[in-house]
């Protein structure tokens, strides 16, 4: 190949365009990205970066001599518009046209936004989490939207910081539908102990100017709104490309992105991260993963599998994310949604410092831990690789 294009600068396409290079591809290697910052870390952004315990140079993910060793076409600032697959051509939104002869789309996720005219903020990006540590540092009262991990995140922050935060959830239980509805009122606990006021069961009607406006007609109060309900995956651009879009690209266990009509494909394409929608083999079911590590990892598959097509191998990982919330340490591996039972299998929920068990079938597809040391679930990670039966990795079940 002459030329890959990787559209998308954040973790998945700078793991992929450092594991082509690094598998021996010498071609030009072009690199776009939307931003026009360096490829950096999120994560940090609903923590460090939020409480003000970093600026924003130490999330640069390489330096500007590791960028250049590379070798990169690296056009950053520069939005990708569309895409003409017959002519292999990335588009541009300058005009300008791409050519290819192998692509990775890695364009990501953007938040869920709210309706409304009034002056709300996400969490996405860096200039959002400098924005509202800008707005938390003016204002003394926020209303996060929106009760899952980033939100809880972001709202134990600005309670480190000293804020009064209302934190609102349409569920009965924040997070219940991820990981069961035992720990999701143990997670919960933490808010209400910390002052928070946690509202569970309550539609938002729409952000104003004076804070955010519940369907029943309450007003609720606040000098800063953060919107955290979800994200909606970066296809927008591939509207119209033959490429097939459901909930992210459709891609399969390669993390080759399907192409909507039948017939001669006209192009390796494949993608990686929070756009791609892929067919995990391991757990039988197609996901779409929005965490840092798992963003890394399908990079170097995408990229390997794109570069070595005779040879190419299933991405078939353990999904892992991590959460830090007041004094809690959260961390899970596996495919948590839709299990069938939830058992605990050490440690005490009203202690805060437990591992509990998901199942789905016949199945350990799951481990999530709270305040403890990693050790304590790397032995659970490697059964849930295994596909243990849950009769052998949990022999005495039970709900918590």
């Amino acid at each position: 190949m002459r030329r890959i294009v990787v559209v998308g600068a954040s973790a998945a396409g700078l793991a992929a365009v450092e594991t082509l290079r690094r598998e021996g591809y010498e071609g030009t290697l072009t690199l776009l990205g939307e931003e026009p910052h360096a490829p950096y870390d999120r994560p940090p952004l609903s923590k460090q970066i939020l409480a003000a315990e970093w600026e924003h140079d130490r999330l640069t993910l390489r330096s500007p001599t590791e960028l250049d060793a590379l070798d990169l076409d690296l056009r950053l600032g520069t939005t990708a518009t569309g895409l003409d697959l017959d002519g292999r051509t990335v588009l541009l939104a300058d005009g300008t046209r791409v050519p290819y002869e192998g692509l990775i789309v890695a364009t990501g996720a953007r938040p869920r936004r709210l309706p409304g005219e009034g002056d709300t903020h996400v969490l996405r990006t860096l200039d959002d989490a400098l924005a509202l540590r800008d707005r938390l540092a003016q204002g003394r009262r926020l209303v996060v939207v929106g009760a899952g991990f980033l939100g809880a995140e972001a709202a134990a922050v600005a309670r480190g910081l000293g804020a009064e935060v209302t934190l609102l959830e349409p569920a009965p239980v924040p997070l219940g539908h991820a990981v069961g509805n035992e720990v999701g009122r143990v997670l919960s606990a933490a808010h209400l102990e910390n002052g928070v006021d946690l509202r569970t069961g309550v539609t938002v009607a729409a952000v104003t100017d004076a804070g955010v406006r519940l369907a029943d007609g309450e007003l609720v109060e606040g000098d800063a709104v953060l919107v955290a309900v979800g994200s909606l995956p970066n296809t927008e651009w591939l509207a119209d490309s033959g490429l097939a879009v459901g909930d992210g690209l459709v891609c399969d266990e390669y993390c080759e992105v399907t192409q909507e009509s039948p017939g001669p494909k006209t192009g390796a394409v494949y993608a990686a991260g929070d756009v791609a929608r892929w067919y995990n083999p391991l757990f039988g079911v197609p996901m779409r993963i929005e965490h840092r590590t798992n963003a890394a990892e399908q990079g170097m598959a995408a990229a390997r599998n794109l570069l070595h097509p005779q040879a190419r191998k299933p991405f078939a990982p353990v999904p892992y994310f991590w959460s830090d919330q007041y004094d809690m340490k959260v961390q899970a591996f596996g495919y948590l949604r839709g299990h069938d039972e939830v058992a605990v299998v050490e440690g005490d929920l009203a202690e805060r410092r437990f591992i509990v068990a998901y199942r789905g079938g016949d199945h350990l597809t799951g481990v999530l831990a709270v305040g403890m040391p990693p050790k304590a679930i790397r032995g659970w990670r490697q059964s849930v690789a295994a596909r243990a039966t849950w009769h052998e990795a949990v022999p005495a079940t039970g709900a918590p």
